[in-house]
């Protein structure tokens, strides 16, 4: 009776063997179900996913960010990072957050992570010049204002930055 049971149960334990002769053990055979009902070739990959557990976080820290709630957009920012480590968007908003609350020495690591995962965009290197508008480092702010102007001339953004960049040269203000 023993053998009998051990043998159905082993029995329920077969391999798939495809056509090729080839056994996949840990592939589900075409009619199997998972957990929730569905086959699985209904499942989706990763490639397919269309929400990230960030994309809250971003969407709260740019709402901070613009009602100049700088510390708190950072902290959001932050958690973005920590959620998707990939996520140049927020490594950017992370480093301008820091530049606001003058942490430079957070948002230079934040811009390299930044610059590592988005390249040299035009956000990029307009956030870059405002920070080193902000340090009163007006030759590099100058230098990274134009590259972005290089690659988006139309951009009111950088052209505004241009401006105040200009009037930053002639007025000294305390």
């Amino acid at each position: 009776m023993a053998g009998l049971l051990l043998a159905a149960v082993l029995a329920g334990c077969q391999s798939s063997t495809l056509t090729d002769g080839v056994v996949r053990a840990n592939e589900p055979a075409q009619a199997e179900f998972t957990a929730f009902g569905d086959t699985f070739e209904g499942l989706k990959t990763i490639s397919d996913v269309e929400y990230y557990a960030s994309d809250q976080a971003v969407a709260e820290a740019k709402n901070q960010f613009r009602q100049e709630n700088y510390g708190n957009a950072g902290a959001l920012f932050y958690k973005a990072v920590q959620l998707a480590p990939n996520d140049g968007e927020a490594w950017l908003g992370l480093a301008a957050s820091c530049d606001r609350i003058r942490r430079f020495d957070l948002s230079d690591k934040a811009y390299r992570q930044a610059h590592r995962l988005i390249g040299t965009s035009t956000a990029y290197y307009n956030n870059v010049g405002y920070s080193y508008l902000l340090r009163g480092n007006l030759k590099e702010a100058r230098q990274n204002f134009l590259k972005a102007y290089e690659l988006a001339p139309n951009d009111p953004t950088v052209a505004n930055n241009l401006a105040l960049l200009g009037s930053s040269v002639t007025n000294i203000g305390r």
